[in-house]
């Protein structure tokens, strides 16, 4: 499970509205035969590259997938049906499909006889999938805000350290909003054709800016601040995580007189480290 947990982060900031899930095939003596990830929308789900993968050798076999195999038929087959198909004779799963239609996944293989079991390293899976299950939970994308400060933790123009670190950050992301209101994809093109960006800039007003992201389909979406528009959100607590890049002080600065506060009202510290020349200080809202 760990295996497809990894793979599956290789479809982050490209498969949404979908997840980016993960599957590994064993055959029936558990050796690793097929393993495979969900690209993006319209292509084959995970289940289906692991499972083509495998070929003949998935029969008797066991299929270890993240997330819940679909029960419905849409831009791809069900990949409950395509497991069957192949004569797998067990499933394990991380995470549950909150948006199963009806009977899922699950208890369609259960009833053709396979063995299922669900919940396996469920914590573990949704370090890739929590933040599209919290888009699905809110009903908006998740939104991460990163912002340049200065030694005293005052907002500035980002350097270009901070931007190379902004970089790297985008590509988990589907949208990258800069500080102009101007959206970009996470990845450049990485969606396909079935992934809309905003033509126009983002409003400023924190419920139109919302409404235009979760219509373009984005689950994740990284600000770029400091900005009206961060602000707002900020101040209207829909910043889900928050990124301060913060130059590293001189020892002579250890005294800084009117420090800003370091985290909004809120907000608690998840990560901090230390790149180059800045230090990277994650928050999480409660």
């Amino acid at each position: 499970m760990r295996r497809a947990i990894i793979i599956s982060a290789s479809g982050l900031g490209a498969t949404s509205p979908n997840p980016a899930v993960g599957c590994v095939i064993l055959d029936a003596a558990g050796r690793t035969v097929g393993e495979g990830y969900h690209q993006r929308k319209g292509n084959p789900h995970a289940e289906v590259n692991a499972l083509t993968a495998a070929g003949a050798r998935a029969t008797g076999g066991t299929a270890v997938v993240t997330l819940e195999p679909c029960n419905h038929e849409g831009l791809t087959p069900a990949c409950h049906q395509a497991l069957l198909d192949a004569k797998i004779a067990r499933v394990l799963i991380a995470v549950m499909d909150p948006t199963s239609r009806g009977e899922g996944g699950a208890a369609r293989l259960r009833k053709a006889g396979v063995d299922v079991q669900t919940h396996v390293l469920e914590e573990e899976a949704l370090v890739v999938l929590g933040p599209w299950r919290t888009s699905l939970s809110h009903r908006r994308p998740v939104l991460h805000l990163m912002i340049q400060t200065d030694p005293a933790g005052h907002p500035t123009t980002p350097t270009a350290e901070a931007l190379a670190e902004i970089e790297l950050e985008r590509q988990v992301h589907d949208l990258l909003i800069s500080p102009d209101g101007s959206a970009e994809e996470g990845q450049k093109g990485g969606h396909g054709r079935r992934f809309s960006v905003p033509d126009q800039p983002v409003p400023d007003e924190p419920g139109d800016a919302v409404a235009a992201l979760t219509e373009a389909g984005a689950r994740t979406v990284l600000l770029v601040g400091p900005s009206e528009l961060s602000e707002r959100l900020l101040s209207e607590a829909l910043v889900d995580r928050l990124t301060l890049l913060a130059p590293v002080p001189e020892p002579s600065q250890a005294t800084i007189t009117r420090p800003a506060p370091l985290l909004p009202d809120g907000y608690i510290l998840s990560r901090i480290t230390r790149v180059g020349s800045q230090l990277v200080i994650s928050a999480e809202r409660r």
